[in-house]
């Protein structure tokens, strides 16, 4: 890694899964009561979470047999652990949380679980010299996406959701995964580099991932939005203009902000150690209550 740390980052650290566990009763469906429609763009990352983590999980156990580099392989397992906590943790919050407020996830979730499931059939059902070739190309599309996890858990680790009155469980759920990606931000990069990914397939398959990644948040909020009895029945047009208004007050990453990332990520001899802070993020797990708890 050839960047520059932010100023106080500890730099690299041992990833571990973390046990939480997270009480939904009484969550109100507007976690965020006077922004309702950036309650609903958060918790659409919900909807699609479970599968895309459980690909991750897969596509890097079938890497972790060629990687012989031991500091790489301890990397690979610790971000694995915590991919599929998180993985579980979002699974259950689609029932205990989205089902007790009269959403049924389930029409939703069945695409994201569809899409995901093919791009693996269709890898398994490759000859071995084009296997190696999707493998590279999966692990580009991983990095890609969790770049912008690690931007947007840097962004939720200092976003002040509590001027909107934001539910504190919500709130932990979301700082307590948005601190793990940023811990574990350099690793899906390495293991592409490792493989062989270079600039050219980095970006192509960020173009893709990033662009599959907003269209999948968008859908994902007007599902939410139009299930919503309490929420006008909004078109795409206006699902964008209400995401670009609670961007303008602080609800949601600015548009500007995710512009100026996806740059980042696409100049040549980009480092994910450029993006949040390590410092931070241990120093969040530390004290979130969930993660405390659970510890105890």
């Amino acid at each position: 890694m050839t960047a520059a740390r932010k100023s106080g980052d500890i730099g690299t650290v041992a990833l571990r899964p973390r046990d939480v566990h997270f009480d939904w009763d009484g969550v109100a469906l507007h976690w965020m009561p006077d922004e309702p429609l950036a309650s609903h763009v958060i918790s659409a990352i919900n909807l699609m979470l479970p599968a895309g983590e459980r690909f991750f999980v897969t596509t890097f156990k079938e890497a972790l047999g060629s990687v012989t580099d031991e500091t790489l392989r301890e990397q690979m397992i610790g971000f694995m652990g915590q991919e599929a906590v998180h993985a579980e943790t979002h699974d259950k919050v689609l029932w205990e949380y989205l089902e007790a407020n009269g959403i049924d996830p389930r029409p939703y979730v069945a695409q994201a679980d569809f899409i995901f499931d093919t791009i693996m059939a269709v890898a398994r059902r490759m000859p071995a010299p084009a296997k190696m070739r999707n493998l590279v190309e999966r692990l580009a599309f991983i990095a890609g996406i969790e770049h912008f996890t690690a931007v947007l858990g840097d962004w939720i680790l200092n976003a002040d959701l509590e001027k909107f009155d934001a539910d504190p469980t919500v709130a932990d759920l979301f700082r307590w995964h948005g601190a793990e990606e940023v811990e574990h931000r350099s690793v899906a990069f390495d293991v592409a580099s490792h493989f062989g990914a270079g600039y050219v397939q980095r970006y192509v398959m960020f173009v893709a991932g990033s662009g599959g990644l907003l269209i999948t948040v968008v859908r994902g909020t007007k599902f939410l939005v139009n299930r919503d009895p309490s929420m006008p029945n909004y078109g795409y047009p206006r699902v964008l203009l209400e995401m670009t208004r609670a961007m303008s007050r602080g609800a949601l990453p600015k548009w500007r902000q995710l512009a100026a990332a996806s740059v980042r990520y696409l100049k040549p001899g980009y480092s994910p150690e450029i993006e949040g802070n390590t410092a931070q993020a241990t120093a969040y797990l530390a004290k979130s209550p969930t993660a405390q708890a659970t510890a105890g």
